[in-house]
């Protein structure tokens, strides 16, 4: 669970190995942070290599958050209008996890 790697407990490796997930680095447009898509069975998070490290790390936390809310699996959603409502529930997962980290 994400909320595991936020607090220590994993760490970035050991969360990717056991959700499968490869993280790759490249150039994308720009305003483009990050995608995550599957391939072959294996979650890909691509994030561009030309943001800071503090923005390469909230782009990885965002599209590890569309993993474990299942958003590759609603099919046409992610092409179509709802994307924005997507993107939107991504980082308001991220924001209550923190939020609950900081209550602890």
């Amino acid at each position: 669970m994400l909320k595991e790697l936020l607090l220590g407990n994993i760490t970035q490796d050991e969360y990717f190995n056991q959700n499968n997930i490869l993280l790759l680095s490249d150039r994308l447009p720009y305003k483009v942070y990050g995608c995550v898509f599957l391939y072959r069975d294996r979650y890909c998070i691509v994030i561009n290599k030309s943001l800071s490290e503090y923005k390469q790390k909230k782009a990885i936390l965002h599209e590890t958050a569309h993993i474990e809310l299942n958003h590759l699996f609603k099919k046409k959603h992610l092409l179509e209008f709802k994307i924005e409502g997507l993107e939107d529930e991504a980082d308001e997962y991220i924001k209550r996890i923190e939020e609950e980290i900081n209550y602890e």
